[in-house]
């Protein structure tokens, strides 16, 4: 792990980690700083107090949750760095490092079932629930009183859009040209999504920005649910800002879903070891914070992206160890083959896989896992919407017409909601939404 440009002087800060100075760069995620400056583990399990590390830097996964300025359980790849900043481990003892409860993994190699284990046995069924209410949850309370909220902010608006990426900015574009107000959420510091910050794509648009005046973006700013009330439906939502978390109503009668999807993980042995990364997230530490995930890294996976990434990648001076399509039909230049198991102790270090003419170790210092993401289907079947298994993609997808209507009375989706698909594909069906909802608004 390296940066691949220095920190520039007048951004240069100094991190607070248990103690140890960590160099950062300002306004970076924290999880960044310490990766870059070389620490792997970032948090334990809570059952098997296994090491932890940043896996989709997306806020998806939970495994850099740590404890900032007292405040327990934030996701440092969401935590801008400021200089000063006291950064703890959390679920560990004495430390993450020498953390004596991992002993529960080793003594319990098939797993432990805390919930039937001493049942019904006198007395050690107390003291063993006891033990378990100790042990579970995640980190201390806070140092101090959380402050006060700020008051919600209400706005109201033709169409509302969650999420700006290809398919919503796609949307956007095609409503502000229509002159149909849109107040559109997004959770990133920028729109354009994968086209922004995934392996890079032909067709990218020149510019992503929207036009003045087309309509309403809100950056920063975290879709939790579309809920109906006394005034009708509405987004909530969670902005962030100089002041504070602000909690955020969109009240709308048209709501177009674009909310992207999830990093999955494969299935093999110990694929939770810090060093695997999402490949969206290895192509977003490339492009966006220039830090590159390690100079010989294994990257496995099928799909479009897959073949984009490994190009990224080289293009930044890594000599990738493997190229692993874990398809029926692999990509030019990758193996056919499919993981088995990753090894390591605080870092990966090679990866054990099954290819053709039989099983290989390979030594590496990350593994990229370059995969379609699981459609983040959640808020759309919230509002109503009819969510199905497609078994040809292997996923869960939200069931709409061509233009992404769905089920749900004016709820409409787009990308990755209907599938993985291409930033292109994606764009193409916020469009179509947009088209729908332009008749719809003005018939």
């Amino acid at each position: 792990m390296r940066r691949l440009v220095p920190v520039p002087a007048e951004r240069a800060i100094t991190l607070d980690f248990e103690g140890v100075p960590v160099p950062a760069q300002e306004g970076e995620p924290v999880a960044v700083s310490l990766l870059a400056a070389g620490h792997s583990v970032l948090a334990r399990s809570v059952k098997y107090h296994r090491p932890r590390g940043a896996f989709c830097l997306s806020a998806g996964c939970s495994q850099c949750l740590m404890r900032v300025d007292g405040t327990p359980n934030l996701f440092s790849c969401r935590v801008p760095a400021r200089g000063g900043m006291r950064l703890q481990r959390q679920n560990s003892y004495p430390s993450a490092k020498v953390d004596v409860f991992s002993a529960i993994d080793w003594l319990f190699p098939s797993g432990l079932d805390h919930h039937a284990m001493f049942a019904g046995v006198p007395v050690a069924d107390r003291v063993m629930a006891k033990v378990a209410r100790h042990l579970a949850g995640l980190g201390l309370l806070p140092d101090e009183v959380a402050p006060t909220r700020a008051q919600p902010e209400f706005l109201t608006t033709e169409v509302a859009i969650a999420g700006g990426g290809a398919a919503g900015f796609a949307a956007a574009e095609a409503l502000g040209a229509a002159g149909v107000p849109f107040v559109l959420l997004e959770r990133e510091e920028a729109l354009g999504g994968r086209w922004r910050l995934g392996a890079p794509e032909a067709g990218t648009p020149a510019t992503l920005l929207l036009p003045q005046g087309s309509g309403t973006v809100r950056l920063l700013t975290t879709v939790l649910g579309l809920f109906t009330g006394a005034q009708g439906r509405f987004l909530a939502a969670v902005s962030s800002g100089p002041e504070g978390p602000r909690l955020m109503l969109v009240r709308s009668r048209r709501f177009l879903l674009a909310l992207g999807g999830h990093a999955p993980l494969l299935p093999f042995e110990d694929n939770d070891l810090p060093g695997i990364f999402s490949g969206r997230a290895v192509s977003d530490l490339v492009r966006r914070r220039g830090v590159l995930v390690g100079d010989a890294p294994a990257v496995v996976g099928h799909g479009p992206e897959l073949p984009a990434l490994v190009t990224l990648l080289e293009e930044a001076g890594a000599r990738p160890a493997l190229v692993l399509d874990t398809s029926s039909s692999p990509a030019k230049g990758a193996m056919a083959g499919k993981l088995l198991k990753a090894h390591g102790r605080t870092w990966v270090q090679a990866l054990s896989v099954e290819l053709v003419r039989g099983r290989k170790k390979v030594a590496c210092d990350a593994v990229v896992l370059s995969v379609p993401p699981a459609p983040a289907y959640e808020v759309a079947r919230h509002a109503g919407a009819r969510v199905v298994f497609h078994p040809e993609l292997g996923v869960f997808v939200v069931e709409a017409d061509a233009e992404g209507r769905t089920r749900a009375e004016g709820v409409f989706v787009a990308g990755n909601a209907l599938g993985g698909t291409t930033a292109a594909r994606a764009a193409e069906s916020g469009r179509r939404a947009a088209a729908a909802l332009i008749r719809e608004v003005r018939p």
